[in-house]
């Protein structure tokens, strides 16, 4: 499958988004935080890409794992507002509110954070520039890796009753899990084929939980 950077491909996007029911969670025992699946071209090829970034070593939760940009909200703050400003604080992408073009499930993490997905479609070629306190590398994945028929990948474990959930990315030669892997997995089912898929039942491996 190929999904080049054109007006078709994002109005696809954006109407089957526009269908899906979210599930919203309110548990206010939970941290809200907001992240962003970020569709913009390839560098090298007319071809749609998310943006994914490797969290900093120093960080206190999540150091140095795969991660969407994002993060917690401030006091008084929407989550879309969160989304975009994290967007531009870790990543340096400028965003306004109507380049959101749809939201998913929100997705309660192991680690206290109540996280609410929203994808963004930027036309804007700006180069990317990372926080190094905040994100150690950006990579720009082709949204047709989503499409791999091996994704995702279940696997069960005894800590938990639950399916930990997690998917293989070529181009990062590395698999990434719940819940970046859960919120991309709805994402795929969503976006790319029009299945409603919930995902807030999987499960995230040990390491993610604290």
């Amino acid at each position: 499958m190929r999904f080049p950077f054109t007006n078709a491909v994002r109005k696809s996007v954006y109407d089957r988004l526009k269908t899906h029911e979210v599930s919203s969670n309110n548990d206010t025992d939970l941290i809200r935080a907001a992240v962003t699946i970020v569709l913009k071209k390839s560098e090298t090829e007319n071809e749609t890409c998310f943006l994914l970034t490797r969290r900093a070593k120093t960080l206190s939760k999540h150091s140095g794992q795969y991660a969407l940009p994002g993060g917690r909200l401030e006091i008084g703050e929407s989550a879309h507002v969160a989304a975009l400003r994290e967007l531009q604080e870790e990543v340096g992408l400028k965003a306004r509110k109507e380049h959101i073009i749809g939201k998913l499930d929100d997705f309660a993490s192991r680690s206290g954070f109540l996280i609410t997905p929203f994808v963004v479609w930027l036309d804007s070629d700006a180069p990317t520039s990372i926080d190094p306190s905040e994100v150690n590398e950006i990579f720009s994945i082709p949204i047709k890796e989503l499409a791999n028929p091996d994704i995702p990948k279940i696997q069960n474990i005894a800590e938990s009753s639950r399916p930990v959930l997690s998917l293989y990315l070529e181009s990062l030669e590395h698999e990434i899990f719940a819940p970046t892997a859960a919120i991309l997995y709805q994402f795929r089912e969503i976006s790319l084929f029009g299945r409603s898929t919930r995902v807030s039942h999987y499960e995230q491996p040990i390491f993610a939980w604290r």
